[in-house]
């Protein structure tokens, strides 16, 4: 345990802790609110799959047809593009649906070559009464390559995820499981966790994107087109919502006594031995994968399908441009892991540990990461997340293990929305 927190604090300092608590609390409560008339993410993510399914079935070895496809991927696409509601389709997805009705196309449309593969095949069959003839084996090949992946990826870490999360169950009911070792981090206090967290992240952010980040996107981006200007938006609206945190938790760390200095330093980074860290970022998310695939099933099981997807999320989906892809995975995968890991698994995490206790720090610093994303469809999935990343700081007694695994968890769920 690094050493005691810092003692009375101003009554200046607890007035302005308890107004941010106020303030966010309100934020959060509307964001959390306003998130279900985002629509949910799931809907297209499903459209595209079954169009990916339709695209692959020629190409998919009959043994693992059931498994890929289902029974008849033509009438799922068909039935999922006419459940739609007709607003919230797009060109190509209502001429789609006209073409597996076996309705006219508009006349402008009824040639090929239009680099789409599905659209081509299915004009094409309009045309030709052979259906066979109509297929592009080497794009109904590489289908089939994305489908099995985006589909086998995430049954596969299931089901090793299971595997070593019964392992460790089995190790703890024996007693043989290494000990954790003692909480280290910054010596700071409840009140500093509240300027940081509720005042940094939410209150002064929040604010910041507003007055700051959206004029200096609209200048650096005023020659760009969609998707890059949203993606160049993005990192800039991201990177500015973290500068508050991280200025006031520097800010914080230096009005800290050196004396108290834990071994390691007051993040505990302790980034060497680079493998151990590597293991255990690797480990804890395949044990948490299940954990949360199984929390986002009871909850579309329990409420249906829960709306507030991220957005971040629909303009991976919708994007196809290199660069505006390496932003948005930039973002996602470097700069997210990074700040988020530092404020509420460095910082957060140990200051509530030595105040409430391992259990509580872990549940609610996984809580309180979870509202940040002010998403209240994903909130029950990310405060598992949150906490399998917590489990793994304390257990590893380092902050790169949970930041690495947060990044392999941002990097594959990026990868899936890739490959449809």
């Amino acid at each position: 345990m690094s050493g005691s927190p810092r003692e009375a604090n101003p009554r200046w300092k607890v007035i302005l802790a308890a107004l941010s608590l106020l303030v966010a609390g309100s934020i959060w409560v509307f964001g959390l609110v306003g998130s279900l008339s985002r629509p949910s993410v799931n809907p297209a993510l499903s459209l595209q799959q079954q169009e990916l399914s339709l695209l692959a079935a020629p190409a998919v070895p009959d043994s693992l047809r059931p498994m890929l496809l289902g029974e008849n991927p033509r009438q799922a696409l068909l039935d999922a593009l006419d459940q739609s509601p007709a607003l919230q389709l797009n060109g190509r997805q209502s001429l789609l649906l006209a073409l597996l009705k076996d309705e006219d196309p508009p006349g402008d449309v009824q040639g090929s070559g239009s680099k789409d593969p599905l659209l081509d095949q299915l004009l094409c069959e309009k045309r030709l009464a052979d259906a066979s003839a109509c297929i592009d084996q080497s794009a109904a090949k590489a289908a089939y390559w994305r489908l099995a992946f985006s589909g086998l990826l995430p049954l596969g870490s299931a089901l090793l995820g299971s595997g070593l999360l019964l392992i460790q169950g089995w190790r703890l009911f024996r007693g043989s499981g290494h000990a954790w070792p003692a909480v280290q981090g910054p010596a700071l206090t409840l009140i500093d966790m509240a300027l940081l967290v509720a005042g940094g992240f939410v209150v002064i952010s929040a604010l910041g994107v507003p007055l700051v980040a959206i004029p200096l996107t609209a200048a650096l981006t005023a020659g760009l087109e969609s998707p890059r200007r949203e993606a160049v938006s993005v990192v800039i609206s991201y990177s500015v919502m973290a500068l508050p945190s991280l200025l006031i938790l520097l800010r914080q760390l230096k009005a800290l006594p050196v004396t108290q200095l834990p071994p390691g330093g007051w993040m505990q980074w302790r980034a060497r031995p680079y493998g151990s860290a590597i293991r255990s970022a690797v480990a804890g998310w395949f044990m948490v994968t299940p954990v949360v695939m199984l929390t986002g099933w009871l909850l579309v099981r329990l409420v249906g399908d829960p709306s507030g997807s991220n957005p971040l999320l629909e303009l991976v989906l919708a994007s196809r441009d290199p660069l505006a892809l390496a932003l948005l995975a930039f973002t996602a995968v470097i700069l997210a892991p990074l700040f988020e890991e530092i404020v509420f698994r460095g910082a957060l995490l140990p200051v509530l540990a030595r105040r409430l206790g391992s259990s509580w720090g872990v549940l609610l610093s996984a809580l309180f990461f979870a509202m940040a994303h002010i998403s209240l469809g994903e909130l029950a999935p990310l405060t598992v997340l949150g906490i399998g990343l917590a489990m793994v700081r304390l257990s590893s007694g380092r902050l790169l293990p949970s930041v690495l695994m947060h990044g392999l968890w941002n990097a594959v769920t990026f990868l899936n929305l890739l490959l449809l």
